[in-house]
């Protein structure tokens, strides 16, 4: 029995050249907040193992997402 995991992949940070140094840090940050939110909501909601790994895998793929198309107009390539 074989899986589709067309949607499994984690996005990752495509920070222009400006902000490659913070990397890290936000990569950091983006895994506190996914892993707070989705523990809380797996305590509230009672989340089985499977919803709540999809649930930190789409707030990831989000916050990432928010956090490239957010620093991308800053580059010095854009201006």
């Amino acid at each position: 029995m074989s899986t589709c995991n067309k949607e499994s992949a984690l996005l990752r940070l495509e920070l222009p050249a400006e902000f490659e140094d913070l990397s890290g840090l936000l990569q950091t940050d983006i895994r506190a907040l996914v892993t707070a939110l989705s523990d809380r909501a797996g305590e509230r909601l009672l989340l089985t193992r499977r919803e709540t790994r999809q649930l930190r895998q789409t707030l990831w793929n989000r916050l990432t997402q928010a956090v490239n198309d957010s620093v991308e107009p800053l580059s010095a390539d854009r201006r």
